[in-house]
């Protein structure tokens, strides 16, 4: 199957990263494994890793005079992060539309059934990260 699928033209790949809070609560993680899986993305990798302080740094560097900053390093280096390749047409766009609205709040009540919506804690602890764009 994933052969097939990785050989259609239109097929893109996607970094998917889920935040230390879900992957602590072992339902949530296996709920949102599940809803990737049942939404067709095809897992092409999985990783589980500690991220060190100095690679979140240098990951949310565009981030780095923004008020949320030091939030944001600490939560994402507060424990485990799940890591995925994803793939599927369209991947990066309909990973971004799973995942729902960064601001959880916003979430939570305009896109209620997206993985922000239903396992995200606030706007640090959203639950999960996306790429953007095939660049980033």
């Amino acid at each position: 199957m994933l052969s097939s699928v990785l050989s259609r033209s239109s097929l893109e790949l996607t970094l998917a990263i889920l935040k230390p809070h879900v992957v602590k609560a072992s339902h949530a993680l296996e709920a949102i494994h599940r809803i990737i899986v049942n939404n067709g993305f095809v897992i092409v990798k999985s990783r589980t890793v500690r991220i060190s302080q100095q690679q979140v740094e240098q990951f949310y560097e565009e981030h780095k005079k923004k008020f949320f900053y030091n939030r944001l390093i600490t939560s994402m280096t507060s424990g485990d992060c799940e890591v995925y390749v994803l793939a599927k047409d369209n991947a990066i766009q309909d990973w971004r539309r799973l995942m729902g609205p960064t601001k959880v709040f916003q979430a939570i009540y305009t896109h209620p059934d997206s993985l922000r919506g239903m396992y995200g804690l606030t706007d640090t602890r959203n639950a999960t990260h996306g790429s953007d764009s095939m660049e980033s």
